[in-house]
């Protein structure tokens, strides 16, 4: 694993978005019981610092909030598609019908390290000299989800990526993109074989139609990627919808991590921390939020080491909300889990993330605050970091 960088002065990318503070969608929060600042389910801050409903509610981005739609039933699982992968230098192997870095559909490609950083120079933390695609091994343990004591869940070992996606690492799998490069099956959490049926090849036609329909859906508004390379290639890939951010990771040698795996990583594990970083309030060192960045992404890692979690990843709350592989679950099961994931559509067919954005005030910058939109959709406060078998 390469060694994390000391914090230093750097020259920092910005991206400028147009908003007011807090008002890229309603939150929904958890009760929290284990550190200061949580909201209850029940009249927690919403769009705006307004009280939202009892029960939490998912928004948008200033306009009418997304329909719910119709739950999907596609989610029977097949076997055929394997994704093996260890961060730091082991081989990426994904098959049948896959692809590697040598591009959509190979089998059985090949890289030493994630593909998204084939060639990608090191530019990611405080001074911009660490590997885009470091990640750093959790170790299984036991903890409260959003520190609801009762909401007990088990997590076996698994790795976290130190940095969100980045636009420079995204257009890497734009490049190569095609819509039927991901396998039946890949992408399943090794430790939750027996409910997680990993993608679904009825998920292919959500995807865009080729790389440059993709490239168009990435540049919504306010977004961070562009159609060629430019000062963004640094800062958090938004725009991304959950669909994409899922065959994101299963290209890269990953898979999306649930909701369980995030906030244990999040909160330290049992030490249940209300912030990744301990129990110290937010500000300007240890994340990029409103109103001390407000409505600018910064560069993934520019908070580094100040803000990072217990195990070392980075902007885990702030920058950009983060996709979980969860459907949005409302309420939260106070039951005793192991290696769980939400993954019935039956009461939901939204897609849970965690983590506030550059967009939310520090209410939001909680380990335990969770909210959701429809897979489909794009949003400008919302990418992804992706979870890796030990």
């Amino acid at each position: 694993m390469t060694a994390r960088p000391s914090l230093l002065g750097a020259s920092l990318a910005l991206l400028t978005v147009v908003v007011a503070c807090t008002n890229d969608f309603s939150g929904y929060h958890l009760g929290d019981t284990g550190g200061a600042g949580g909201h209850s389910a029940s009249g927690g801050q919403g769009e705006g610092g307004l009280a939202a409903e009892s029960g939490g509610e998912s928004g948008s981005d200033g306009s009418a909030p997304p329909g719910a739609g119709a739950p999907s039933s596609a989610q029977a699982g097949s076997s055929g598609g394997r994704t093996g992968s260890t961060a730091g230098g082991s081989a990426v192997v994904v098959e049948p019908g896959g692809a590697g870095a040598g591009g959509a559909g190979a089998t059985g490609a090949e890289t030493t390290g994630p593909p998204s950083c084939d060639g990608l120079k090191a530019t990611c933390g405080a001074d911009q000299t660490a590997d885009c695609c470091q990640s750093s091994p959790l170790p299984a343990g036991t903890y409260n989800r959003s520190n609801m004591t009762g909401a007990t869940a088990t997590v076996s070992a698994f790795s976290l990526d130190d940095y969100e996606i980045s636009v420079g690492r995204l257009r890497k799998f734009v490049a190569v993109f095609s819509p039927t490069m991901t396998a039946a099956g890949a992408g399943k959490n090794p430790s939750n074989l027996a409910q997680d049926p990993g993608w679904d090849v009825a998920w292919n036609a959500k995807l865009p139609a080729d790389g440059v329909a993709f490239s168009k859906a990435l540049q919504c508004t306010n977004g961070t990627f562009t159609a060629a390379p430019g000062a963004n290639e640094d800062l958090p890939a938004t725009c991304l919808n959950w669909y994409e951010a899922f065959a994101f990771c299963v290209w890269d040698g990953g898979r999306l991590p649930t909701e369980a795996e995030w906030n244990y990583a999040a909160a330290g594990g049992d030490e249940e921390r209300p912030h990744p970083w301990g129990t110290a309030a937010a500000d300007n060192t240890n994340a990029v939020f409103c109103p001390g960045s407000c409505g600018k992404v910064q560069a993934v890692g520019s908070r580094a080491p100040a803000g990072n979690g217990k195990w070392g990843q980075a902007d885990l709350v702030g920058n950009a909300w983060e996709w979980n592989l969860d459907v949005f679950a409302n309420p939260y099961a106070q039951t005793d889990c192991v290696d769980c994931a939400y993954l019935k559509l039956t009461s939901s067919s939204q897609r849970a993330f965690r983590g506030g954005s550059a967009g939310n005030d520090a209410s939001y910058l909680l380990a335990s605050t969770r909210s959701s939109r429809d897979p489909s959709d794009h949003n400008a406060f919302v990418g992804a970091r992706c979870a890796r078998n030990p």
